[in-house]
């Protein structure tokens, strides 16, 4: 097969069009003789690496958490070493397909496709060999499924949905490739990086704070969309803006917020949307001519609160694009399992966390005083004492000290295999009459 028609085969595009088909392709597939699995699993130049991998804790989808920071010194020989252990899988013959065409597997079935799920798992390390392979989706299934679910950034429920299943399935070659290319991605980042730093890894949609070496806070996020990407850099974070103004660009002027007031002239007034003019004086929604052929030159500028576009926070860092990262009304958002749907800037769950640790080290601003300042809705720009450096990096692959190797979608396209290009779409969860807060935001 070539290397072409090996990427079609797998595509998410091709498994996502033949859904309804997937079963009785899975079943028509061959299946790994029960010897060749056992070389696989047994074979002499794995040596004992899967027992390294946490097989023993793999009951536990938190055996893969690690206070390792995805860069820093020991990125790049972690990666070296999942490397190693993927080549050794790889000339091994790599891992069985799963098939998964009867029953859905899941906690309690019992179906000819968890065979090849006990397998598959096995070679990845997920499973301990002393499991044994039967038709039983039992509770080490389970807990090795959660344990590779976790791996790959799905949520671990220990169900085989399509995600799982489609992760399962991207052949240990392209792991491998996926590793060696994001090895030189870390290489890039392995000088000092300063004793505090924020990084933002965009495949992965959360943020890690890191300190002497250490994560101290991880953050889940929303990250831009593959149309309107999160640009990576290396900057520094200047300022904290507590209950932060959100100024309309023209762009939603135009297309949301007039037609939005033709239909109902309370709008502005209920999202706390306030008009000025060129020369700051502020003019009555209800002296605008919302019929008008052209939208009315004025700045539309949301007040502080609760239902602010970003919230209680955001957090300014220098760069050429206007992004920030910042807080949102939006909270549901960081319970869905594509969060690459803003325009470029970065949305953090639990951000007052983030900013208490970012404000750490600038004198008058204990956590205490943070929310007093937030509860009383006053906009409260605060400049850090010393700047923090900040990472925007793109790692869809890496590896801990203690072996156990994490992948995510390529959701930008930049590891060149298809199969590992996330191509689903998730609707935005906005509100009706609401609008995206990062949408070509202007600057404040």
């Amino acid at each position: 097969m070539s290397k072409k028609t090996e990427l079609a085969a797998f595509s998410r595009r091709a498994f996502l069009r033949s859904a309804a088909t997937a079963g009785a392709a899975a079943l028509a597939a061959p299946v790994f003789a029960q010897s060749a699995v056992d070389d696989l699993i047994n074979a002499p130049r794995r040596g004992n690496w899967d027992d390294q991998f946490d097989a023993k804790a793999s009951r536990s989808a938190t055996a893969i958490v690690s206070n390792n920071p995805i860069l820093g010194t020991g990125a790049v020989p972690n990666a070296q070493q999942a490397i190693y252990d993927y080549q050794a899988i790889v000339s091994n013959g790599g891992w069985p397909q799963v098939n998964a065409g009867g029953a859905k597997l899941q906690l309690g079935v019992s179906d000819a496709g968890v065979q090849s799920l006990r397998q598959r798992l096995m070679v990845s390390g997920d499973l301990s060999r002393t499991a044994g392979v039967s038709n039983a989706f039992d509770s080490y299934v389970d807990g090795a499924v959660k344990r590779f679910q976790a791996r790959h950034g799905l949520p671990a429920d220990g169900v085989i949905g399509e995600y799982t299943l489609k992760a399962l399935n991207v052949p240990a070659t392209t792991r491998l490739a996926q590793l060696n290319t994001n090895l030189i991605r870390l290489q890039t980042m392995s000088g000092d990086l300063g004793r505090r730093y924020v990084m933002v890894n965009i495949p992965a949609a959360y943020i890690e704070a890191v300190q002497d070496s250490r994560v101290a806070l991880r953050h889940t996020a929303v990250v831009g969309r593959a149309s309107r990407p999160t640009h990576i850099l290396n900057s520094k974070i200047y300022e904290v803006i507590l209950n932060p103004y959100w100024t309309a660009p023209r762009s939603i002027v135009e297309k949301d917020i007039v037609p939005l007031m033709r239909k109902d002239p309370t709008y502005l007034t209920r999202n706390n949307i306030r008009l000025f003019d060129g020369q700051g004086t502020e003019v009555a929604p209800e002296s605008v001519d919302w019929n008008a052929a052209k939208a009315p030159n004025l700045m539309f500028r949301q007040d502080p609160g609760k239902i602010n576009a970003m919230a209680s926070t955001k957090i300014n860092f220098h760069n050429p694009n206007n992004e920030y990262m910042h807080d949102t009304p939006q909270q549901g958002l960081f319970n869905k399992l594509m969060r690459f749907e803003s325009s470029g800037c970065v949305r953090v769950q639990n951000v007052r966390d983030l900013i208490s640790w970012i404000l750490q080290e600038t004198p008058g601003w204990p956590r205490q005083q943070i929310e007093k300042v937030i509860n009383a809705r006053v906009n409260t720009p605060i400049k850090l004492a010393e700047e923090l450096p900040v990472y925007f990096v793109y790692i869809s692959a890496w590896s801990a000290s203690d072996r156990v190797v994490q992948f995510r979608d390529d959701i930008y396209g930049m590891d060149g295999a298809e199969e590992l290009a996330l191509q689903t779409t998730a609707g935005m969860e906005q509100p009706a009459g609401s609008f995206s807060p990062d949408e070509d935001v202007l600057p404040q």
